[in-house]
């Protein structure tokens, strides 16, 4: 598994630290994200995570993909009692208040993270479209972007720059999207 990432560009109401391995003695709240997984251990992301007006947990993410190119790690959420456990491109939204209740992204696996926080929101990339989360949940969803491959090149004033794959003309082409509302423009 690659490196987790940590980051924190949104204010959190909890801190958290990603665990070389599950501890021996597991603590009194323990979750398993998606919780019907089936042996979730090997190779699952393990988080100790601490909110700020509640007990400690231990959240064990499953493994998406054992691929380096794909993102693992934590990501602060423009919710500041929600975290984004990733692992291996699977991606768990977590509230650190009510840790069983959670949201696996529908994007197997997410490709890249990006948090657009002038307009409160963390951008999940996959291979043909962008999911964007608000503090209220799924913001929007963008329709096809590419064939196989987004690339965000750029977010300013309100918009997002990126391009990809055209499999008609074997290039990338570029698009913009209008952040409010997840358009093309």
């Amino acid at each position: 598994m690659s490196t987790a990432t940590i980051d924190l560009s949104f204010p959190c109401n909890w801190r958290a630290e990603v665990l070389a391995a599950r501890p021996l003695i597991l603590p009194p709240r323990h979750f398993t994200y998606p919780n019907e997984a089936e042996e979730v251990e090997r190779g699952a992301l393990e988080v100790m995570v601490h909110p700020q007006d509640a007990q400690p947990f231990l959240a064990t993410c499953a493994l998406g993909f054992r691929d380096p190119m794909v993102p693992t790690g934590l990501w602060s959420t423009p919710d500041p009692e929600m975290v984004c456990a990733v692992s291996g491109g699977y991606a768990y939204l977590i509230d650190t208040t009510a840790p069983e209740q959670f949201t696996m992204l529908a994007y197997r696996p997410v490709l890249a993270i990006r948090a657009a926080v002038a307009e409160a929101l963390l951008l999940f990339v996959g291979h043909r479209s962008i999911l964007a989360w608000s503090r209220g949940g799924l913001a929007w969803e963008s329709g096809k972007l590419s064939d196989e491959g987004v690339t965000i090149t750029a977010i300013e004033n309100g918009m997002l720059r990126g391009t990809g794959w055209n499999m008609l003309t074997d290039r990338e082409t570029p698009f913009a999207l209008d952040l409010r509302a997840g358009k093309l423009i």
